[in-house]
């Protein structure tokens, strides 16, 4: 059934509610605040007809049916929508995800606020916030899927991705930088970090820059994406237990590459792995990395090269590393077609680092 659209110049968000209450506030039957169309829709941050989608495909419509009357969604319609989109965000498929509404009872205590008709946090209430992505937010409803179908992050090839990596790039997509740290920081405590960066980010970013590089958008979901991974490691490096290595490792990437998300993901992994560390930006000088490596006396340095074109043996060299059984790691692609002094080992993938390093320094 289609909802109708609000009269001319009258705002649907504002109109008289089911009870006869006008203004600002949401109509309330029975303490039970009415939302339209219009106002779920933003709430949700998704397009009307989105929702009308939802309703007509999958019957997550508005239970009101009051006769002659706009229909309005009421708490536990919208709290249906909610697990929808939570679905989604995991990886589900539009009608994998419809399914899990319809079974699945509202979790989430809400409060509505009577100035705005939203939900208001009530501390103790609820253990996880609303997600407020629209992944599904075609003019025409046209994304909204057939049973069956999964894309896995729209418009991103994710071929062979697991569930986390669709939610990943659908919420990458929607510029939901809560959902992205959520996701990640779920895939981290449920696989470790070395997992979460091959099997559920790394595919992501990837889709991201080749859809970039493809079509010439996207470039704001790459920086995003990556932004929020970032957060998410280092909030794992800072909950880490403490190190069990006396002497510290030394993770920099070298004078002038501009990348690091991989060099922090290692950081991570050994932090998890409770090894301490010094993790070193992009910013980093040659003469402030000079200066690091004498203060921390390492026991091992790992510098991290994306390109070649910064990747210098020479650099390696001139490391002023001063303990004796200290040793020098380099990682990235930027080393792959480099020799090296066979005082240096090449760390080939983040699994490698992670094991290579860990036993280095906890042996």
């Amino acid at each position: 059934m289609t909802t109708p659209e609000p009269a001319q110049g009258q705002d649907d968000s504002t109109r008289i509610g089911e009870s006869g209450h006008s203004g600002g506030a949401p109509g309330v039957d029975g303490d039970q605040p009415r939302l339209t169309v219009a106002a779920v829709a933003r709430r949700l941050g998704v397009a009307p007809a989105t929702l009308r989608t939802w309703d007509r495909r999958y019957g997550l419509g508005p239970s009101d049916h009051t006769t002659g009357r706009h229909r309005r969604y009421g708490p536990d319609d919208i709290a249906r929508l909610e697990q929808m989109q939570r679905a989604l965000l995991r990886g589900a498929s539009p009608a994998e995800a419809a399914r899990f509404a319809r079974s699945t009872t509202a979790p989430l205590p809400q409060r509505y606020s009577a100035e705005s008709g939203s939900p208001a946090h009530v501390e103790g209430e609820a253990d996880e916030p609303v997600l407020f992505s629209g992944v599904l937010d075609g003019d025409d409803g046209a994304n909204a899927l057939e049973p069956g179908t999964n894309t896995g992050g729209r418009g991103l090839k994710l071929t062979g991705a697991g569930p986390r990596a669709r939610g990943l790039g659908r919420a990458a997509l929607a510029l939901d930088s809560w959902s992205i740290q959520r996701l990640l920081l779920e895939s981290v405590v449920a696989d470790g970090v070395v997992a979460t960066w091959n099997d559920v980010l790394q595919p992501v970013l990837r889709a991201i820059s080749e859809r970039w590089q493809r079509s010439g958008t996207g470039v704001e979901a790459l920086q995003l994406l990556s932004d929020c991974a970032s957060t998410a490691l280092r909030s794992v490096i800072a909950g880490a237990a403490a190190p069990l290595n006396p002497r510290p490792v030394v993770l920099a990437p070298v004078p002038g590459e501009g990348q690091e998300l991989e060099l922090v993901a290692l950081a991570a992994a050994l932090a998890a792995n409770r090894v301490g560390h010094r993790l070193f930006g992009a910013a980093l000088p040659r003469e402030g990395l000079d200066a690091a490596v004498r203060r921390a006396a390492p026991a091992a340095v790992v510098l991290w090269a994306g390109q070649p074109n910064y990747a210098s043996v020479k650099l390696i060299g001139d490391i002023p590393i001063t303990r004796q059984r200290a040793r020098a790691f380099v990682a990235g692609a930027g080393w792959a077609q480099e020799p090296l002094p066979a005082h240096v080992e090449l760390l080939d993938s983040l699994g490698t680092a992670v094991a290579r390093v860990s036993e280095t320094v906890l042996a």
